[in-house]
């Protein structure tokens, strides 16, 4: 098993912040919903009168968990450029990531293996 990132590991090597078993766990906003464009319908939803992200698998609907050139693993997020405001304001190293990766990094990087070593796309991890 690959050893669990450091706060100030690439975000691409990381995803620990995109993983969780709540769907309702990214909010979306009227103007997120606007970025996401074509991609609204097929990457978020409505829980009563709220937006949220889709989670798949437990992690975001948008993220594409593969292998990297160098046979590590990369967590790619395919909307970075349009994710949603909440994305964008949870800052690498800062106190909310720190947190993140001390609850969930053992976890996802578990799960992620697993399912990686076996060909498939990674199962949801036990939080």
């Amino acid at each position: 098993m690959e050893s669990a990132p450091l706060p100030n590991a690439d975000c691409l090597h990381c995803g620990v912040c995109c993983h969780s078993e709540s769907h309702e766990y990214v909010w979306v906003t009227g103007y997120d919903w606007d970025l996401l464009g074509p991609d609204a319908e097929r990457l978020a939803h409505f829980i009563g009168n709220r937006a949220f992200m889709k989670m798949s698998e437990g992690h975001c609907a948008a993220l594409d968990i593969r292998r990297a050139a160098d046979g590590g693993i990369e967590y790619f997020c395919t909307v970075y450029e349009r994710r949603p405001t909440i994305c964008h304001a949870l800052g690498r190293g800062s106190p909310e990531c720190l947190g993140e990766l001390e609850t969930k990094t053992a976890a996802v990087a578990l799960s992620t293996q697993q399912k990686l070593a076996a060909g498939d796309k990674p199962a949801p991890p036990r939080m």
